[in-house]
């Protein structure tokens, strides 16, 4: 397993929301749902993405933008358009003074826009909520990815647009499936950027660092010491320190904990375990140990992460 693999691989989309948006301009939509993830893929016309306190970016057919949450920004025809329709989170949408759009806009099955006709259209796919392991490699993109048509090769917009108004059986999980791979082309696109990535994701480009990453990621549980992870990947404890730092930006014992930690947070969400059958799988024998690093690195102990409000 690698670094960008875990991207989508913990908050994997399950009934993500898929729309097809057509409008006519003039139009702009205010998004405020603060999802930790959304795509946004120009298939016909043109349109404005305006990141809060940022410089407006022009958008065009074939284009796709990958918006890292929770900060609001606009979309829009122009960049200076004031927002007619504002998306809170749960994908309410309501105008400025507060009146529901959601029946009034509604353009049938998954699509939605001021006109079914118009010029403007866009695929827009969004994650409301991602575990805490995808959450480490999110906070990693910067808020915003553009991929221009030009430098873009891929048939999977295409497809997902030919999908997105279907209503077969298991339809939701053909398109959670494909927008997942989506985001991954998108987001393996940017990474090959080496002026973009930061270097911890870059790591696989050297074969010990790679081979120590995926080590320590599919066995947190294992007794790692620096000297191990360079027995099991054939280099001195020096070298192995030296090329896995230079390559990630953080020793590999300090790329451990963190990963543990993580992927207890991802555990403590999604199964029913105890603290104490969580603390062994990501290699802890004392639960008390665990819970005084789980809660050092997250703020909050183990039974108090479970106890939080999270997005419905």
């Amino acid at each position: 397993m690698d670094p960008l693999t875990d991207l989508l691989d913990a908050p994997r989309a399950r009934d993500a929301f898929l729309l097809r948006v057509t409008m006519a301009p003039p139009w702009a939509v205010e998004v405020r749902d603060r999802a930790p993830l959304t795509l946004v893929a120009v298939t016909a016309g043109t349109a404005w993405f305006v990141p809060e306190g940022g410089e407006p970016v022009q958008l065009e057919a074939g284009d796709l933008l990958l918006v890292r949450g929770p900060a609001p920004y606009l979309v829009a025809d122009a960049p200076d358009r004031a927002p007619d329709a504002v998306i809170h989170p749960g994908q309410r949408c309501e105008t400025p003074d507060g009146r529901s759009l959601d029946l009034p806009m509604w353009q049938g099955v998954r699509s939605w826009g001021n006109d079914g006709d118009g010029p403007d259209t866009l695929l827009i796919g969004t994650y409301e909520t991602a575990g805490a392991v995808g959450g480490r490699l999110l906070a990693a993109l910067p808020p915003y990815v553009v991929t221009r048509a030009a430098a873009w090769h891929s048939p999977l917009v295409r497809v997902l647009a030919d999908e997105v108004h279907g209503t077969g059986i298991g339809q939701a999980s053909l398109l959670d499936r494909l927008l997942d791979a989506l985001v991954v082309a998108v987001v393996q696109h940017w990474a090959d950027d080496e002026d973009g990535a930061p270097a911890w994701l870059r790591g696989t480009r050297d074969p010990v660092v790679a081979e120590a990453l995926r080590l320590l990621q599919d066995r947190p549980a294992d007794p790692w010491t620096v000297g191990a992870l360079a027995r099991a990947t054939g280099v001195s404890r020096a070298a192995l320190a030296r090329r896995f730092t230079a390559e990630t930006g953080e020793p590999p014992m300090g790329h451990l904990a963190a990963w543990r930690m993580s992927r207890a947070a991802d555990l403590l969400d999604g199964e029913d375990w105890t603290v104490a059958r969580i603390a062994r799988e990501v290699g802890y024998d004392s639960p008390f140990t665990f819970s005084t690093a789980f809660k050092r690195h997250h703020g909050v102990a183990p039974t108090g992460w479970r106890r939080r409000e999270r997005p419905a």
